[in-house]
């Protein structure tokens, strides 16, 4: 087997965990940007309640979440009780904001042609590069040094390297929820790195594996403290907090996905199945707020999702494959408090092709307005993260 072709199979990482120790260090101003994908396609109208709609409720005698049990943000929008506690505050204190009416141009309603579309961030139109992930191209643009300075440590907290973070540059993974089952041991590692002494990548083979057992070191008493089986420290909520701790130091590009939105039958409203699973994520980027401390100042979460879901519900009191969703964007220096971007009253006249939210707010174009103002990227730039896209500031940052 050749070397190439062992790394790529090993345990999940790719070449691009192999990155010197020495250089695992964040500048301490430099822009934080974890972007969180929610796989499954989440119902974004029961997360961002259009409240001021009267056939919102129409279209949703059994899953609506009513007026009274919404949490008020403006005169036509309302958030979803189960993030009361965690993402509410932060919308209270100026640092969470909702984009709807977002999404990309892909109309397939495919999971994974949506999902591939969104991580590749090329255009619509022509054939698509596979090799090339648009926050892969983002982490290229800034690693130069003639944005930020400094070296920018990409990292994806995910099994494989996902296709968003794919390309010329590498990008370390480690799924952090399984630190305390390596998939290679201290002897399979060493033969690896044997395999590439006296090589150019000798150095930066063998100072992956060091980088990665220091990582598993630092977690080891937390993974032990996890397995009482307290809620807080399950799932998604342990993993942003150790998401939180690598990015205050380390790393300043993240990306991770949560799966389990795809919500067909038995969706729920104020409580239920989706209540649950946004209760859940919302607790966990509140605990990834709070563990980033004074770093979250500098710190931009986007959360994503492939395209929303139908307006109306179905008959298994569910939703299906939709189009427009809503992003939400959260940081220290966030200007929140508010619901951003072109928007139109929701009623049936103005569903896409009469049945879901429209795309109003192309991702490509946003993040490249929310990229200009992090990292004051110029229009060259942009044009290489997003190809054949124009910015579009909608003054988040």
């Amino acid at each position: 087997m050749e070397r190439r072709n062992l790394l790529q199979l090993g345990l999940g990482i790719g070449i691009g965990s192999m990155l010197p120790p020495q250089l695992w260090a964040a500048a301490p101003d430099a822009p934080r940007l974890l972007v969180v994908f929610l796989r499954g396609a989440y119902d974004a109208a029961n997360l961002l309640v259009p409240t001021s709609s009267s056939f919102y409720y129409e279209a949703r005698p059994n899953i609506a979440i009513g007026k009274a049990a919404a949490l008020p943000l403006d005169a036509h929008w309302g958030l979803a009780p189960a993030v009361a506690d965690s993402i509410h505050p932060l919308w209270l204190k100026g640092q969470a904001a909702f984009v709807p009416f977002a999404g990309s141009n892909d109309t397939s309603r495919s999971h994974f042609e949506t999902q591939d579309h969104i991580e590749l961030g090329q255009p619509d139109e022509g054939s698509r590069d596979f090799r090339s992930g648009f926050m892969n191209r983002l982490a290229g643009v800034l690693g130069a040094g003639t944005v930020t300075g400094s070296r920018l440590e990409a990292m994806a907290f995910t099994d494989q390297v996902p296709l968003i973070l794919r390309g010329d540059l590498p990008v370390a993974n480690q799924a952090l929820r399984e630190l305390g089952k390596p998939g290679i041991n201290a002897a399979q590692a060493q033969v690896i790195a044997g395999m590439y002494a006296n090589t150019r990548l000798h150095g930066v083979v063998s100072g992956g594996f060091e980088v990665r057992e220091e990582v598993s070191r630092e977690m080891a008493g937390e993974m032990e403290a996890a397995s009482r089986g307290a809620i807080a420290t399950k799932g998604f909520a342990l993993e942003a907090r150790r998401i939180a701790r690598l990015m205050r130091e380390r790393v300043t590009l993240g990306f991770i996905d949560v799966g389990g939105w795809d919500t067909h039958v038995g969706e729920g409203g104020a409580t239920g199945q989706l209540a649950t699973k946004l209760g859940e994520l919302g607790r966990g980027l509140a605990l990834f707020a709070d563990e980033m401390g004074p770093q979250w100042q500098n710190t931009v979460v986007v959360v994503v999702s492939e395209f929303g879901r139908t307006f109306r519900e179905n008959g298994n009191r569910g939703t299906d494959h939709g189009h427009g969703s809503a992003y939400w964007v959260l940081g220290g220096g966030v200007k929140g408090g508010r619901v951003a971007g072109e928007q139109v009253e929701v009623k049936a006249a103005t569903l896409f092709q009469n049945r879901d939210y429209p795309v109003l707010n192309e991702y490509r174009s946003l993040l490249g307005g929310l990229f200009r103002r992090m990292y004051g990227l110029n229009d060259a730039q942009l044009a290489a993260v997003f190809p054949g896209a124009s910015a579009r500031d909608a003054g988040l940052i």
